[in-house]
């Protein structure tokens, strides 16, 4: 009896392996920048509410407080355990193994603490990728924020961080006419190589009579939700405000500020969003024409 040859199965050909390749890679073309774009958008949501849950904190604080704003202590007083009751925040944050830069409890302590009951996540824009080595371990840097250096001298604590004369400091919610509290920014994201303390400083020079050319960047704003950064107003809203100008925006080098990095003060005349943040911060306290 003659045995028939069982047919093969038919199989893909080479061509048509390599066609539903491509289409594949044509698929994740297509999707993973839609992908990347909510999981971005996600971020900045979450960025803005982690902004505004702090801006509340700091309202309530003042209600606690006789109207009194929470403190806002510079430089190297900020890395003070026993300056917790007067400043909102504690650490002095840069690229080295100082334990600032990972310690928890110096933002549980400092007067905010309790506002937030003691969820330390809100202190940091989920965008921040930050980072330091310590004991041969990569651990994330524990706040991204900081506030408006005009806001926040709470007696008995003088403050030593930079401000242009001139300029009103308020001390008190009350005292928040010029701008108004839905033009006043409170807390910001800033620039991973430009943050230490939690203390932003914005340059008011030319300001008030208008002068451009006498502009400077204080110090560096982040932009981690597509070239914009995160800020939290007065009034209790938040936003992601575009930064326009590449000066605004140096890339990120992982070097601390003033170690040859970033620097406090840098001339960055027209910058036009230079002016949105001193529009944003002060206002003269004599004879103003620009509120």
């Amino acid at each position: 009896m003659n045995m028939r040859t069982r047919p093969r199965s038919p199989g893909f050909t080479l061509i048509e392996l390599l066609v539903v390749i491509a289409i594949i890679a044509i698929l994740a073309g297509m999707l993973l920048p839609a992908l990347s774009k909510a999981k971005s958008k996600a971020h900045q949501i979450n960025c803005m509410n982690n902004s505004r849950q702090l801006s509340l904190a700091w309202r309530m604080f003042a209600d606690d407080n006789n109207d009194y704003l929470p403190g806002n202590i510079a430089s190297t007083s900020s890395d003070d355990i026993g300056n917790a009751p007067y400043t909102w925040v504690l650490g002095l944050l840069d690229y080295s193994a100082n334990p600032s830069n990972t310690n928890l409890n110096f933002l549980r302590m400092a007067q905010l603490g309790n506002y937030v009951g003691k969820n330390v996540a809100i202190f940091k824009c989920p965008g921040d990728r930050s980072a330091v080595t310590i004991n041969g371990v990569v651990r994330p840097r524990v706040r991204s924020l900081s506030m408006n250096g005009y806001l926040g001298e709470f007696p008995p604590m003088s403050n030593n961080g930079i401000r242009t004369s001139g300029y009103k400091v308020y001390q008190k919610f009350a005292h928040i006419t010029f701008p108004n509290p839905t033009k006043m920014w409170v807390f910001i994201d800033e620039h991973e190589d430009s943050i230490n303390d939690g203390y932003f400083v914005t340059m008011m020079n030319g300001y008030d009579p208008v002068n451009p050319g006498a502009w400077s960047t204080g110090n560096f704003p982040a932009s981690y939700h597509n070239g914009g950064g995160g800020l939290a107003f007065a009034d209790g809203h938040s936003e992601v405000h575009k930064w326009l100008d590449p000066r605004t925006k140096p890339p990120v080098r992982g070097v601390s500020l003033g170690s040859g990095g970033l620097a406090t003060g840098v001339a960055s005349p027209g910058n036009p969003d230079v002016d949105w943040l001193m529009q944003r911060s002060s206002h003269k306290t004599t004879n103003p024409t620009r509120y």
